[in-house]
């Protein structure tokens, strides 16, 4: 949710982003509803006075004058019952309408239509081509089956389509994977933007997956990605798509010491898509599947756009750093305004290199929201003047799989049909070496 000051103040600044972001918003009406808003306030304001000031003369009034005095006072009362009613319902629309208006994208943020306006920023590593390998390419299904590493018949069978089993060695993968992640965020220090020598670590968090809808609407995936959650409706929950909505979601309703920000957090969980915009796309295999698990940081510091913007190279470096030890060729994407969604100031995707798709395919998505998230979920904190703001979020993937197993199984195939297990996962998985 972005400042009503703002659309008050400069409303094509607001039009121009909605635009940008390829998003259909009543500007005008938000206008229209505020300033309906502030006029039954000042009305009831100022009548909530002349009832206070007609009681006291009614007190004092002589007994013949009592009752015309007292008559007004009944207008007065019906009239203000009359606002109140209207105020709700003003309140109402204006706070709907409120949870449409787009977050203004950072200036320098390219401009472009969709994902074929993002603008590559860096590439790492060699990517591998299916002909490049000298005997003949297997994608991670043909893989992943021949290998008994995963079972997708059965996972339909259990529970509808895109749908997985992982198993055996597969299921090791995953694992030594997540926990390879884990353990590199957990053992990294940051330095605090302006205290030299103070060392900041990443917080493990365990989190629920269910969680109360007024957290989906905090976080912004509500009003407008409802359709991709699965509702749990009897309860007005939901399953989350990611860590980041109990995460950021924490500290709602509360006002923090300035001392204690920025939080850094890291939490793994079980993530669930419906994928209801998706009919009919990237079927086979792993790559778009309804849960998956995930390692997700979450940042939340003060109302510093030049921290912010730290903060934000910081998780992109830390998801960089696992592919980078995973021997993951990858580049780094800035997203463009209609395609980085409502709430976010700026954006980079991950897309690691994946062979069988003969393209780099996004695994991860590093976002700045600046207060959008913070207002919706009233958090605040408190600085040394005194005075409360509202916080600052960001959010990136660590790592998600089994996604990610797609480049891992197809980069590390062998001749004989066999996957080589990266160095760095070797410990996870109890030395083993090769899959075969």
């Amino acid at each position: 949710m972005i400042d009503i000051r703002l659309i008050r103040e400069n409303p094509e600044l607001v039009r121009k982003a909605a635009r940008d972001k390829n998003m259909k918003v009543d500007v005008d009406r938000v206008i229209a509803v505020d300033a309906r808003r502030r006029a039954i306030e000042t009305e009831y304001n100022e009548l909530r006075h002349q009832q206070h000031v007609g009681g006291e003369r009614v007190a004092k009034a002589p007994k013949e004058e009592k009752a015309a005095l007292s008559q007004e006072l009944g207008k007065l009362k019906a009239r203000l019952k009359a606002l109140d009613e209207e105020r709700v319902g003003v309140e109402a629309e204006l706070h709907e309408l409120m949870l449409l208006m787009p977050q203004i994208p950072d200036p320098a943020v390219p401009v472009g239509p969709d994902a074929s306006g993002n603008v590559e920023v860096r590439r790492v590593g060699t990517p591998r081509r299916r002909d490049e390998f000298g005997f003949e390419f297997r994608d991670h299904v043909d893989l992943g089956l021949k290998l008994g590493l995963f079972d997708l018949d059965r996972g339909v069978k259990l529970a509808g389509a895109r749908n997985y089993v992982l198993r055996g060695a597969g299921a090791m993968l995953h694992e030594a994977v997540l926990r390879f992640a884990w353990d590199t965020m957990l053992s990294k220090t940051f330095a605090r933007p302006g205290h030299a020598g103070e060392a900041l670590r990443f917080e493990p968090m365990t989190v629920p997956v269910l969680v109360l809808e007024k957290i989906m609407y905090g976080t912004g995936y509500f009003p407008l990605g409802r359709d991709d959650v699965y509702l749990a409706e009897r309860d007005q929950q939901c399953l989350v798509g990611t860590a980041e909505v109990p995460v950021t979601g924490f500290h709602a309703d509360e006002i923090l010491p300035e001392a204690d920000l920025p939080k850094l957090s890291v939490a793994r969980s079980t993530c669930f898509r419906r994928e209801a915009g998706a009919a009919g796309k990237d079927t086979r295999g792993l790559y778009r599947i309804h849960y998956f698990d995930k390692l997700e940081q979450v940042v939340v510091c003060r109302a510093d756009p030049a921290e912010s913007a730290y903060w934000h190279d910081v998780i992109v470096r830390n998801a960089e750093d696992v592919l980078a030890a995973l021997e993951l060729p990858y580049r780094v994407l800035e997203v463009c305004t209609g395609d980085m969604g409502q709430g976010k100031v700026r954006m980079y995707d991950v897309e690691t290199w994946m062979p069988s798709r003969d393209a780099y395919s996004e695994t991860h998505s590093a976002s700045r929201f600046h207060d959008f998230q913070a207002r919706r979920l009233n958090l605040r904190y408190r600085g040394d003047d005194g005075k409360t703001q509202f916080c600052h979020t960001l959010n990136n993937t660590v790592i998600a799989s089994p996604r990610i197993l797609i480049p891992l199984i197809e980069l590390n195939q062998q001749a004989d049909g066999s996957v080589a297990v990266p160095a760095a996962l070797r410990p996870y998985m109890n030395g083993v070496e090769r899959i075969g």
